[in-house]
């Protein structure tokens, strides 16, 4: 009887029929990807320590902390307390910066997302003179240090644009420096350019039989741009969410100079007082970092999927 031959791509990936070659390229495959896989979870290991520590950290007695490592705290007897997110979020007011911080940075981050989409549109599939002009100088933003532009933005807001009129609910002047409405401006300013560079790449791939076919049905481009462009897009945006929502959450600088309140201040500058000069209550820190991370690591957990696909989007084409 003649001997069949592998007559599959994956016959022949597996060796024909022969148990032994079967064998052979199972354990090559495997081989190959061991390595690959051990830096990986190694190099995750790595990076989730400095959290692990100031998770434990945080439910540790301040004497405790002063004295031994952390890694101690995971030997029997356990002994933990909750005194030190309790003195925080009590004494210190972090519990009113948290919220402070959230009503800065949904509606910055809302705004961008909202003006950065309608933009990124008209340069990708809108015709108008000057268009690619126009989003050269948008591009070239990006390299405008932050720090250059603090002092004209005070001047302005505070020979100009302040209103003193006490805003309802939420608190702080209606606009101007010590408003939310300030540091809204200010945060959608500062990441339209990036926010219009990463939207406009993302809407420039999306395939232009699909607008074709909607302009001649008659779709207007405001019904494509809601029908059409956001729904396909919404792997971009969550990434531009979840950067945008990062980068209001965690800044100081410009909270530092628009914010002199301090009943407005946000979480970060609220941190930076938890430490006196002469370094005492440090403890505290370990808590009011954990309390400052959790909802950013709640975001990005429940937007990872999305972010992922929005970051390798336009990657391969075709």
């Amino acid at each position: 009887m003649a001997r069949r031959h592998p007559s599959t791509a994956t016959e022949v990936a597996l060796g024909g029929f022969s148990p032994a070659l079967r064998l052979r390229e199972a354990f090559g495959w495997i081989a190959a990807r061991v390595p690959v896989h051990v830096a990986v979870v190694g190099l995750a290991a790595l990076w989730s320590i400095p959290t692990i520590a100031l998770l434990v950290s945080s439910f540790r007695d301040p004497r405790e902390i002063a004295t031994s490592g952390w890694w101690n705290a995971v030997k029997s007897p356990l002994d933990f307390t909750l005194d030190n997110y309790q003195k925080v979020l009590e004494t210190e007011g972090m519990g009113r910066a948290f919220i402070n911080s959230v009503i800065i940075t949904v509606p910055a981050t809302v705004l961008v997302i909202l003006v950065a989409a309608l933009a990124a549109y008209a340069f990708a599939w809108m015709q108008f003179p000057g268009r690619n002009v126009l989003f050269l100088i948008v591009v070239g933003l990006l390299v405008v240090p932050l720090q250059m532009t603090l002092i004209p933005v005070l001047r302005l807001y505070t020979d100009y644009l302040t209103i003193d009129a006490e805003m309802p609910v939420i608190g702080g002047r209606a606009f101007g420096t010590g408003s939310y409405a300030g540091m809204w401006l200010a945060h959608t300013a500062y990441g339209l350019p990036f926010a219009v560079y990463l939207l406009r790449n993302f809407f420039g791939s999306l395939p232009r039989d699909l607008f074709e076919s909607a302009y001649l049905d008659g779709a207007s481009d405001l019904r494509v741009f809601f029908r059409i462009v956001l729904p396909l897009s919404m792997p971009a945006i969550a990434a531009l969410a979840i950067f945008q929502f990062l980068w209001v959450w965690n800044d100081l600088l410009i909270a530092l100079i628009l914010l002199p309140d301090p009943n407005l201040a946000p979480m970060t500058l609220k941190i930076t007082n938890l430490v006196t000069s002469f370094g005492s209550q440090y403890q505290l820190l370990t808590a009011a970092a954990f309390i400052s991370m959790a909802l950013p690591l709640f975001i990005f957990f429940a937007l990872q999927r999305y972010f992922i696909q929005g970051i390798l989007a336009g990657a391969v084409k075709g």
